[in-house]
């Protein structure tokens, strides 16, 4: 599955509006840990069943990367029933990931 890339006037419909897990990479393309955290994510996209995958770029996209705090890249957060449930920031394996999602 691929990890869909959306932006601010898409963020409502897909994660505010869901009830649904939805996994957040706030990202910015000259990020090296960003590519190196999407490479990871890339490969618990197909792990996961539970949750939808997104990712924005911060630089085409800074009001809502400011809304969520987002002031240190790579940072996933995890939404739930449209609200921030965890955010984490930085570069983490895939097993913090899967915990991440799981707890």
């Amino acid at each position: 599955m691929i990890i869909k890339n959306i932006n601010e006037s898409e963020f409502n419909d897909l994660v505010i509006n869901n009830k649904n897990r939805i996994l957040v990479d706030f990202y910015a393309d000259w990020c090296g840990p960003c590519k190196m955290l999407s490479s990871i994510l890339d490969e618990v996209v197909n792990d996961v069943n539970n949750c939808t995958f997104y990712k924005i770029n911060i630089d085409s996209n800074r009001s809502i990367a400011k809304k969520y705090g987002v002031m240190t890249i790579p940072t996933i957060i995890l939404f739930e029933n449209g609200r921030e449930l965890r955010k984490s920031i930085g570069l983490i394996s895939k097993d913090e990931i899967l915990k991440f999602i799981n707890e």
